[in-house]
């Protein structure tokens, strides 16, 4: 059975249209909220299992939202339009929806199950930083919204992964050694998993990457083969014939942090590599990311990550 979802069954004054815009734009807290769900440990992650949980869509007009959304049908069904083109997904059916696409549900059937996995840009920058991960998804960037049609293995992959990111991104749950770590592998497996699926059935599918979106993977790029020798945003910055101030402006407005801070984040996952690594004395981590002397290694370990590089080492090993 489909039931059809009424966007104006409701009286909208003119006040009301002159108070609020037509086209709403929500965060993920936002659709949070309007689904009913409870907040998740990541707040720029959140992954929706419904069964049978709604008569009617809680959408009830079109909208926006800041982040991406991959939806997958586990049952039924459900029409939709993304930037007014109409799409209708049925079970073993997915799509990704982009940031600031315009979402209208029209219509869902009694029986819809899905899984929905929604993400900011600024979550996936925290995993990826190399420019080969960034070709196997650039399947986010396409122009168009091609539907997959997932295989029964490829299905249950999807949800196995799903499960286990809802599991362990439960505010709730019981805090477990490596959950951070469990969290982003499981994310990235995700994503090569779709990733792979789309080169597969759309090898010519056309990636679009906006002028900042490039600049921001030409960085990470850099960044991936320098930041052991270099920690300066100059340096960077004058690889790309930027100023420092424009890179770290446009790298702040795609993946919400700046070059400094992407740059620290680069350095430290890579000292904690090292220093996980029994054989591997803190001096010679310190030398092998070329800092000048184990005073200023340990500082600046300190003062990214609250505690020092031997602590670090004793609370992992």
């Amino acid at each position: 059975m489909i039931i059809e979802i009424g966007i104006f069954d409701e009286p909208i004054t003119r006040r009301n249209q002159l108070q609020e815009p037509f086209i709403k734009n929500y965060t993920i807290n936002d659709v949070v909220k309007i689904i009913g769900d409870k907040p998740q440990l990541y707040t720029d992650l959140h992954v929706h299992m419904s069964k049978n949980n709604f008569d009617k869509t809680p959408f009830l007009a079109p909208f926006r939202s800041g982040n991406y959304t991959f939806l997958l049908i586990l049952k039924g069904s459900i029409t939709l339009q993304l930037n007014l083109i109409t799409h209708t997904l049925e079970s073993s059916e997915m799509i990704v929806v982009k940031p600031q696409t315009v979402s209208q549900i029209t219509e869902i059937s009694k029986d819809l199950e899905i899984i929905s996995v929604s993400f900011t840009v600024d979550f996936i920058f925290k995993i990826l930083l190399k420019k080969a991960e960034f070709d196997a998804i650039d399947f986010l960037t396409a122009n168009s919204y091609p539907k997959l049609k997932l295989l029964k293995e490829e299905k249950e992959t999807s949800i196995v992964l799903s499960k286990l990111l809802a599991k362990n991104n439960n505010a709730d749950a019981l805090l477990l050694p490596f959950r951070n770590e469990i969290i982003m592998h499981s994310f990235g497996l995700l994503l090569y998993h779709y990733g792979a699926i789309f080169k597969r059935e759309y090898p010519n599918l056309e990636a679009h990457l906006n002028r900042k979106q490039q600049l921001t993977l030409q960085f990470l790029t850099i960044l991936n083969d320098h930041f052991k020798n270099e920690r300066s945003v100059k340096f960077y910055a004058d690889c790309m014939h930027l100023t420092p101030a424009h890179l770290s402006k446009v790298l702040k407005e795609v993946s919400d942090k700046t070059a400094s801070q992407l740059i620290d984040d680069a350095v430290i996952m890579e000292a904690k590599l090292l220093l996980s690594n029994p054989l591997l004395s803190i001096s010679e981590v310190a030398n092998e990311l070329k800092f000048s002397n184990l005073s200023f290694f340990g500082k600046y370990f300190k003062k990214n990550t609250g505690v020092s590089p031997s602590y670090f080492r004793k609370n992992t090993n």
